[in-house]
């Protein structure tokens, strides 16, 4: 697995990596190793504007269904197609399948108290 440069994660377990204005968005590898293989997410739409911490999303597995959380707040300016007709590509590889594409609306406040993702997984290991 090819873990991004960059990349903060929070404690609800979704990462975000900041490049030039534009944040993507996504479930750690840890979060999807704790959900079993993923049968359905529903994405936002784009123009959805969320507060940091706000739920976003739905996802389920064969396990269970989680809520996922805004590690920053935002616009959505792009939402991943492709894994609402194949969610399972989340269990392939959390960091290339992200779910969404923000404007952040102020990234480094927002990134205050988001870990860097060794630091993270020290902390759910």
């Amino acid at each position: 697995m090819n873990i991004p440069d960059g990349i903060l994660c929070s404690k609800t377990h979704e990462w975000v990596l900041e490049e030039n204005g534009c944040a993507t968005i996504g479930l750690t590898d840890w979060a999807v190793e704790q959900l079993g293989d993923i049968v359905f997410i529903e994405l936002p739409e784009v123009g959805t504007t969320f507060n940091k911490e706000e739920v976003f999303s739905t996802i389920e597995s064969v396990k269970a269904a989680s809520e996922i959380y805004m590690p920053i707040s935002g616009e959505v300016i792009e939402v991943n197609e492709q894994l609402i007709n194949s969610p399972e590509l989340i269990n392939d590889d959390a960091f290339s399948a992200w779910l969404i594409k923000v404007k952040p609306q102020d990234f480094q406040q927002d990134s205050q108290g988001l870990l860097e993702y060794n630091d993270y997984k020290d902390e759910v290991e």
